[in-house]
Formats: C-alpha cells, structure tokens, sequence
C-alpha cells in the first residue's frame, strides 16, 4: 500500500535521524495511513480508501458523499 492519502494527497515526508553523537542519516516521515471501508449512500455501494488519520477525521466532519464527490471530481477511481 502506498503512503499516500486519497482524501488529503499528504505524502511521505523527508529529513534527518539525528543521533546523540549528532550524526544526520536520511529518514522518511510516513503519514498515518489506515486502510477504511465507507457506506456512500451516493453511489449505493461501500468503497475502500486509504486515508490518513487526519483524512478520517475530515470524512467525519464533511460527510462521505462529499469527499468522494472530491475525489471523483480529481479524477481518481474509488
């Protein structure tokens, strides 16, 4: 599964493990993403998408039918 949001687009993030010995090596921040099955009484059907823990809570607070009109209207399946 990739680390990408299908509501928000939020994508890894990149910077440094810094050590106590202050040694930088490269690290990769992963947003929280969750695998999530949703009713969308606009389709008539339920739809898997990979949202991120702040996209849940955007679904939670426009509603399913809108952010998979979102969606559908970038272009994306679901």
């Amino acid at each position: 599964m990739s680390a990408r949001c299908q509501v928000l687009g939020t994508t890894p993030g990149f910077g440094h493990s810094v050590s106590h010995s202050h040694v930088r090596t490269k690290r990769r921040f992963n947003p929280n993403i969750q695998r999530k099955h949703y009713w969308v009484p606009s389709l008539g059907r339920r739809v898997t998408l990979n949202v991120s823990a702040r996209g849940i809570k955007t679904i939670d607070k426009l509603g399913i039918d809108v952010v998979v009109a979102r969606i559908l209207a970038r272009g994306e399946k679901v």
